[in-house]
């Protein structure tokens, strides 16, 4: 089976964490263990996040002199590079000797009228209060934007149009490579009259850009790895509840929260449309329960009700 994972930035750097090297090691530890799970007897792709990572880089950059500071398409880059390679690394460490595995930095092409770049609402970086969110707004520029009880810096999102890389990555994946790619959503570039690309300030979804590369590379199964254990009705009520399997357009007619869960249904309802096969959201640590159908929030076409826990 063919099987992209998508997984989430705050899975390698959870929130309220301590931000260390060895905290995201040991994460990436415990991630990697689940990959090699999915990656036994399987094609596999890896798609990761970069939120709580980016955003830090991009705090420790506004303390530069203004023409000292980098792009965020740049610092995506740096963050691509940094958790690539950790996640290529501890792989390695659980595979046996002769799988081998490749991390490959990904230009994802966006369109430059894209609305996202008026109407920001990727959240990046750490937890601010309101009084901190405020201080931000005025004193760097930052749009801020609540995220549960706190607030987080928001930036573009523009929806990913082509990735750049997909030759190369279509060449490992017909060696038998583990390909880790389209990191961070991968490096936004538009693409000018003459054809030449250049970065531009945003950050893409990472389960927008797993979901184009999973159809492109004709995957049998998304799977949308997170740190809850699937999508639910009436998140964080009472009455909460988890949608076990749906039809792709029973799920997007409910609505779910900008910049968290809609990503993720969206991107998950995309594939099972375009593709017929199945997409699933769910815990990263239920990885082989997620594969097999058995946990999380699976999306197919061929399920016309909402089945729920």
């Amino acid at each position: 089976m063919r099987i992209v994972v998508a997984l989430g930035g705050n899975a390698l750097l959870k929130r309220g964490e301590a931000v260390s090297a060895d905290a995201q090691r040991k994460n990436v530890q415990l991630a990697a263990m689940q990959l090699a799970k999915a990656a036994a007897g399987n094609d596999l792709v890896i798609v990761h996040g970069n939120g709580p990572q980016v955003g830090l880089l991009a705090l420790e950059d506004a303390m530069l002199p203004l023409g000292a500071r980098f792009p965020l398409d740049v610092l995506g880059a740096e963050s691509e590079g940094m958790i690539g390679y950790m996640v290529e690394q501890e792989l390695r460490n659980l595979l046996p000797a002769q799988r081998s595995c490749a991390t490959l930095l990904t230009m994802v092409e966006v369109n430059a009228g894209d609305s996202a770049f008026s109407h920001p609402d990727k959240p990046i970086g750490a937890v601010y209060t309101a009084l901190e969110a405020s201080a931000a707004q005025q004193t760097r520029g930052w749009t801020m934007a609540p995220d549960g009880a706190s607030y987080r810096r928001v930036v573009a999102s523009p929806k990913p149009i082509r990735l750049l890389e997909m030759p190369a990555i279509q060449c490992l994946l017909k060696n038998g490579t583990i390909v880790i790619c389209a990191g961070g959503g991968g490096i936004p570039v538009i693409t000018d009259r003459d054809g030449r690309h250049h970065g531009v300030e945003a950050v893409i979804d990472k389960d927008r850009s797993a979901a184009l590369l999973a159809h492109e590379i004709d995957a049998d199964l998304l799977v949308i790895a997170t740190d809850v254990r699937g999508v639910y009705l009436d998140w964080g009520k009472p009455t909460a509840r988890l949608i076990r399997s749906t039809h792709p357009d029973a799920l997007s007619a409910l609505g779910f929260a900008a910049g968290s869960m809609a990503p993720k249904v969206e991107a998950a309802c995309d594939f099972a449309r375009n593709t017929g096969h199945r997409a699933v959201i769910g815990a990263l640590a239920e990885i082989d329960s997620l594969i097999a159908g058995t946990a999380g929030t699976s999306i197919r076409c061929d399920q016309l009700e909402i089945a729920m826990d």
